[in-house]
C-alpha cells in the first residue's frame, strides 16, 4: 500500500520504517522537499520503498495517511496538504496537542470543550479521521510486545467503515490484540487528555515502555 506520513519525527520515523519493513511504500512530508530529517529517515530505511516530499506531494501519494506533525502545527500541516488530496481518505491522527510555550511539563493547547481530532475532522468533512495510537511512546505503537501482558490502545472517528480498517491495521501490522472503539471523534477529547496522567507516570517510572489497560468487573 502506499502510505503518506505527515511529520518528521521520531514518531513518524518510528512509525514509516516501520510500514516500510512491512513491505508499504511510504512517502515521508514535511514543509520542504528537501526537510534534512526526512532525508535521513530515506537514508537510514535503505529501501527505495521509503521516499520524501513535501506535505501536499505526501498526501497525494498516500491511499492512508499518518498524521504524525506536532499537534501544535498540525492544522496548518493539514492545509499545506490540501483538502483535495485528503478527500475520501483515512486519515489516522496520531497527534497530540502539546503546548511547550511555558516549557515543561507541557500542557494541552486545547482541551475539555474540543481537541485536535474534532479540530481536524470539522476542518476537513470529507476526510475520514480515525484518532488512534496517541496515548502510548512511539516505539509501544508498532511493537505492543515491549510491554509485558496485555494492555490496550483507544481509537474514535466517526466512520464505522474507517473505523473497521483501521483495526485492523493495528492488528495485523503491528501486533495489537486490544482494540478498544470508544465512539464517534468527540472522544478524542478524553484521548488527548490522557497526556498529562501519561508525563506523570513517565516522570515517576523514567521509562516510556508503559501502557493502560482497563480492567473490567463484567
Amino acid at each position: 500500500m502506499k502510505i503518506g506520513i505527515l511529520g518528521t519525527g521520531i514518531v513518524g520515523s518510528t512509525i514509516g520504517s516501520k510500514l516500510v519493513e512491512l513491505g508499504h511504500e511510504v512517502k515521508m512530508g514535511s514543509r520542504s522537499r528537501n526537510n534534512e530529517k526526512a532525508i535521513e529517515w530515506v537514508k537510514s530505511v535503505g529501501s527505495d520503498r521509503a521516499t520524501q516530499g513535501n506535505f501536499a506531494e505526501a498526501t497525494s501519494f498516500g491511499e492512508l495517511i499518518f498524521n504524525c506533525t506536532s499537534g501544535a502545527n498540525s492544522l496548518e500541516a493539514l492545509r499545506q496538504a490540501g483538502g483535495v488530496n485528503l478527500q475520501g481518505k483515512i486519515l489516522i491522527d496520531v497527534a497530540n496537542p502539546l503546548d511547550f510555550s511555558k516549557g515543561m511539563p507541557p500542557t494541552l493547547s486545547v482541551c475539555n470543550t474540543d481537541s485536535l481530532g474534532e479540530q481536524i475532522q470539522r476542518e476537513f468533512p470529507q476526510t475520514k479521521v480515525v484518532k488512534a495510537l496517541n496515548t502510548m511512546n512511539c516505539k509501544i505503537m508498532v511493537n505492543p510486545r515491549l510491554v509485558r501482558g496485555e494492555h490496550d490502545v483507544f481509537l474514535c472517528g466517526n466512520d464505522f467503515e474507517a473505523k473497521t480498517r483501521v483495526t485492523g491495521i493495528l492488528k495485523n501490522w503491528f501486533g495489537w490484540t486490544e482494540v478498544i472503539d470508544l465512539g464517534d471523534i468527540s472522544a478524542a477529547k478524553g484521548m488527548e487528555m490522557v497526556l498529562p496522567l501519561w508525563l506523570s507516570l513517565l516522570g515517576k517510572y523514567q521509562n516510556p515502555n508503559f501502557n493502560f489497560k482497563i480492567a473490567r468487573g463484567f
